[in-house]
């Protein structure tokens, strides 16, 4: 048998097809007076969130993070005045390996003053129109999308009606029995149920509103997250947020978010002193998302798996 490891994952057709929308992608944003910016893959912190894992890099022994985002970087940019900027990154996570994931991937990140994230969306509706050729974009609330894909109601349900509601999913193993963090229950809700069921549409979906337990960096406003995610297909695309500006309030995120990992019992980090620095100065009101540019064009150019659109994989990078 011949050995085509050294070939690439894609075709050179495919990444003929795939330079022309990353074209397209930029011409969106330049039309829009967006300036497009550069930030390091490699940095002194990394994040905080429990559900995310920086790879390590040395450089004179010293450690540094491979950038799951450039979030941080652009946030201080905008924080020393940038306006709306935009950037295609290459990112890094620790994370699972399967057909919509890669260690090494390509983010697109933007962020937009003075709207919130209902005009976020707004702007994503007109980006993946433009790039997938797509309908418009559905929106549900997080609340919605549960009601309807497992009839019950996220933000006022119990863990024991939860519990009682992985059982005819065949989840109700999952989790430990003695699991006391309702989010858990509607992660694995969100993952082997709502999902799916969004995959029934045809056009992208944007879920918002999440519950404030899931506020990650966006700002919090009547009971729940200014924040949204967005699927096509089933398939979860972008995260976008009505940003947090306060110091203090992303200050007590980033001691949550330690207090979660250790009680997961997973490596201690440091939170990322520029970044409150920055918004101490003073960061403009704006709302942001990043967007998996792997996965939206896979879905664009009808791949089953994202290798097929990336020039090497990490099975042979």
């Amino acid at each position: 048998m011949v050995n085509t490891s050294w070939q690439p994952s894609a075709t050179i057709a495919t990444l003929r097809q795939r330079a022309h929308l990353i074209a397209q992608i930029r011409s969106f944003f330049v039309e829009r007076n967006y300036l497009e910016v550069d930030t390091p893959f490699m940095a002194h912190y990394g994040v905080t969130d429990p559900y995310l894992s920086n790879i390590q890099a040395f450089f004179r022994n010293k450690p540094y993070c491979l950038q799951t985002s450039p979030e941080y970087h652009m946030k201080r940019l905008l924080a020393s005045g940038s306006g709306p900027i935009f950037q295609l990154a290459r990112v890094f996570r620790d994370d699972e390996l399967g057909r919509w994931h890669n260690p090494e991937f390509t983010l697109l990140e933007w962020y937009h003053l003075d709207i919130d994230h209902h005009g976020l969306m707004d702007e994503m509706d007109l980006f993946l129109q433009r790039i997938t050729g797509s309908a418009s974009m559905i929106r549900k609330t997080y609340q919605e999308a549960f009601l309807e894909a497992c009839d019950v109601d996220p933000l006022h349900a119990t863990i024991e009606q939860l519990q009682h509601i992985l059982v005819p999913y065949g989840l109700a193993n999952v989790l430990d029995p003695n699991q006391d963090d309702k989010d858990q229950y509607l992660f694995l809700l969100m993952s082997h149920v709502v999902e799916p069921f969004l995959a029934n549409y045809d056009a992208p979906v944007a879920v918002y509103h999440f519950p404030e337990s899931q506020a990650a960096l966006a700002k919090i406003q009547n009971g729940v997250a200014e924040r949204f995610e967005v699927y096509y297909r089933g398939i979860e695309l972008a995260n976008g947020f009505h940003e947090l500006t306060d110091t203090k309030v992303q200050t007590h995120r980033f001691e949550q978010d330690k207090l979660q990992r250790q009680r997961l019992g997973f490596k201690q980090v440091d939170s990322d002193p520029w970044l409150l620095k920055a918004l101490e100065h003073g960061m403009p009101a704006c709302s942001g998302v990043a967007l998996g540019v792997d996965r939206l064009l896979a879905l664009t150019l009808h791949k089953a798996h994202i290798s097929e659109i990336m020039a090497f994989d990490v099975e042979r990078a």
